[in-house]
């Protein structure tokens, strides 16, 4: 107990700073672990107690004091803290995958009998565990355009229990807004779900807009390092306990301790990587912008978004992955990103290498010739990159 005691003392010195560079990068001194400026990684299945009377209070699960690390773990407890200060919520719950978390919140707010309102534009692990594995038990999904309240609207049934929403998109970078989003949900009684992995803690809080549950893939930005994989929750306390009360603890799809302590690692530098994303992604997204073969760029951060407005008004900020499209087939356009030096073929995003993948255009968009190319711009010199996508589209139109 004392340890936790230490432990939420911290968080309340955190909360003082509303700077973000303050809150991930400074710890209090704690005395608690011999002023180690690292949390130390608590590689434990149990822990164990003086007497009878503390592990029965420990065990009601009231106070989050560590029992089994299925349940809770002092290093996954501080980056779970950290996040939900970040994002402004009460609570945070982290999760070994992005899609594990996800899931968990989902499974977590409908029942069988059930409808939910999905974004048709959704990543797509999500839209194929709403589309096929849960109409095995009774839940049924609408698909409706995201960028149109009024076609969510008409997507909502009188058994509409969840509204789920994912704002940019990863593909197409189409917006929702959110205040409006989450006003409709409260209307007919429905929760909301959001994925914030693209505008991370720092540039998006949509909890202050009302939405009800934040998913984030610690995957991406968060980690910042392409060598973690993660998930998380961040919400009401009521509502990450309820979760973590039953679904997280049934369905065990639970962080490492070492994964939460190189996710925290990750999360100092996230505002000072942000930085240079947004100015980066910018400069590159700009530049394609004026390439003969690209049709339009899709990046909330350019006035050419039909959606930059409201990507000002709900956002500070924008981060580095974005997509183009093109009259051009996804063979010559695989061709093109295989002559690319400094953007590497893979999928994810986040971390400090620039990638970049080739597609389809994505749902809603199949009678639509031509591609969808994804870029996310790492930390390299924007300049080089610009340098690298000149040299292959030189080479592109000399083929066409």
């Amino acid at each position: 107990m004392e340890e936790l005691d230490k432990g939420k003392a911290n968080e309340k010195s955190q909360a003082a700073s509303l700077d973000p560079y303050t809150r991930v990068a400074h710890d209090p001194h704690d005395e608690t672990h011999q002023g180690a400026v690292v949390m130390p990684i608590y590689q434990n299945s149990l822990f164990t107690f003086a007497d009878y009377e503390a592990f029965d209070r420990a065990s009601t699960g009231t106070d989050d004091t560590p029992v089994y690390s299925r349940g809770h773990n002092p290093t996954v407890r501080q980056l779970e803290a950290r996040l939900a200060l970040l994002q402004g919520g009460e609570k945070a719950r982290c999760f070994a995958s992005g899609m594990a978390a996800i899931s968990t919140a989902i499974l977590a707010n409908v029942r069988g009998g059930d409808h939910i309102v999905c974004v048709d534009q959704a990543y797509g692990p999500t839209r194929e565990l709403l589309a096929y594995f849960l109409p095995q038990f009774g839940v049924e999904t609408t698909f409706a355009d995201g960028a149109s309240l009024e076609a969510l609207e008409a997507a909502i049934r009188p058994n509409t229990k969840l509204i789920y929403l994912e704002s940019p998109t990863t593909l197409t970078f189409q917006l929702q807004d959110l205040r409006a989003c989450a006003d409709l949900a409260k209307r007919i009684g429905a929760v909301t779900i959001i994925d914030n992995t693209w505008a991370t803690p720092l540039l998006q809080n949509p909890l202050a807009f009302g939405v009800d549950l934040v998913a984030h893939s610690i995957s991406k930005y968060i980690g910042g390092h392409s060598d973690v994989v993660g998930g998380v929750l961040i919400g009401s306390a009521e509502r990450i306990n309820r979760i973590n009360a039953r679904e997280y603890l049934l369905f065990g799809g639970i962080m490492t301790p070492h994964t939460a302590s190189l996710a925290m690692r990750g999360l100092r530098t996230l505002p000072l990587r942000l930085e240079r994303a947004e100015r980066s992604g910018l400069a590159v997204a700009s530049h394609l912008a004026t390439l003969p073969f690209v049709r339009k760029v899709n990046h909330p951060g350019l006035a050419s978004h039909p959606q930059h407005e409201l990507a000002r008004q709900q956002m500070t900020g924008v981060s580095s992955l974005f997509s183009f499209e093109t009259d051009l087939p996804a063979e010559r356009m695989k061709a093109w990103a295989s002559r690319l030096e400094y953007f590497r073929i893979g999928v994810s995003w986040g971390g400090h290498e620039s990638l970049v993948t080739v597609g389809r255009l994505g749902p809603g968009y199949e009678s639509v010739p031509g591609s969808l190319v994804r870029l996310y711009v790492g930390l390299e010199d924007p300049q080089e990159l610009i340098a690298d996508l000149e040299q292959a589209s030189a080479a592109l139109m000399q083929e066409i």
